[in-house]
């Protein structure tokens, strides 16, 4: 029997409604490199969805190359970005953004979410110009890659410092879908107004591949496109990124997706807890990370496919179990089934 996977939210195909958009777009003859009709209209469609009548939109090939492309284009030589020790620029990019030679300042969190006080620290450390390099981006993920959401409170305080210590708050939106539609106060126009950049992503929420960078703020997005051409982002058959997410974004598709996801696994998250599962996080968005003995684990490796997240000790272990759109109740019920009789054995 084929394993059932819950080892992340991008191994699964694209929604039919994408393919379809990229079937239709894929008649006749398009500008190239952004120009097509279908990128125009995915930008409009987003700008307007999300509040920024005045940033500026890009579509790129992957999360990582958005990341990268963003924090380069933003920062000087000497100047550093501001990160979650669970960041996903610096635990699982193969070192992209220290490639573009810029430093990564990490922070310690339980929950991988940034706080004014955990970057002052940061601050506080690089006190000796011009020995030391200058922190001037922050990084956060919305969700986080501990499955955690930033609250409109959290975000606008951390937004508010930013401005105060002249740094640049940028998002991660891989999961941006998931945390904009799970129980939660932040608006999909409060992204916008509150960072200076973000992504929306798309690979993860149904997409054939594709994210979808905002940039607010003209410092970094002066000449953008000439570095997208340089690091091979400027796709020629753009329609094809385009066209996906005016599909998104055409009516409720993407958000739909990604409250699909969350409410499975909510689904799972709730047949858990009967069984006594422990958590050592809240989680509230599409991955959860329960902690199972380890001979759990080995026998639950034989059927399905999943992250190990963290060791706790030598009989506890923590594991990673995303949810997609595309995630079956019957697939939730097989796991729990099989987690509550080898917790029983």
């Amino acid at each position: 029997m084929k394993k059932i996977s819950f080892k992340d939210d991008y191994s699964t195909g694209a929604h039919p409604r994408i393919l379809q958009a990229i079937h239709r777009a894929n008649k006749g003859i398009e500008e190239s490199y952004g120009n097509d009709s279908y990128s125009k209209k995915a930008e409009k469609k987003i700008k307007k969805i999300f509040a920024c009548e005045n940033s500026s939109v890009h579509f790129v090939s992957s999360g990582t190359q958005a990341n990268l492309l963003v924090i380069s284009s933003a920062l000087k030589p000497y100047e550093s970005v501001i990160a979650a020790h669970t960041g996903h620029i610096h635990l699982h990019e193969t070192g992209a953004i220290e490639a573009t030679g810029h430093k990564i300042n990490t922070i310690e969190t339980k929950d991988g979410k940034l706080s004014p006080a955990l970057i002052q620290k940061i601050l506080d450390a690089h006190h000796t110009p011009p020995h030391m390099v200058k922190p001037k981006m922050v990084y956060i993920s919305n969700a986080t890659e501990l499955g955690t959401v930033y609250t409109l409170s959290e975000l606008e305080n951390l937004s508010l410092f930013c401005r105060q210590n002249h740094l640049y708050l940028y998002l991660d939106g891989a999961r941006l879908g998931n945390a904009l539609t799970t129980n939660n106060d932040i608006k999909a126009s409060d992204i916008c107004k509150l960072t200076d950049a973000f992504y929306i992503g798309g690979t993860k929420n149904g997409g054939m591949f594709g994210e979808a960078i905002v940039i607010k703020n003209k410092q970094i997005n002066e000449n953008f496109e000439y570095l997208m051409k340089q690091k091979g982002a400027l796709i020629a058959k753009s329609r094809y990124l385009g066209a996906q997410f005016e599909e998104f974004f055409h009516t409720n598709l993407y958000f739909e997706l990604a409250k699909r996801a969350n409410t499975q696994a909510k689904k799972l998250l709730d047949k858990l807890k009967p069984l006594n599962v422990k958590f050592d996080t809240i989680n509230q968005t599409n991955q959860i990370f329960p902690i199972l003995p380890s001979s759990v684990v080995r026998q639950l490796t034989k059927d399905f496919d999943f992250h190990i997240w963290e060791k706790i000790n030598e009989d506890l272990l923590k594991i990673r179990l995303v949810t997609s759109w595309n995630t079956t109740d019957e697939e939730i019920d097989i796991l729990i089934d099989k987690i509550d009789n080898y917790l029983k054995s």
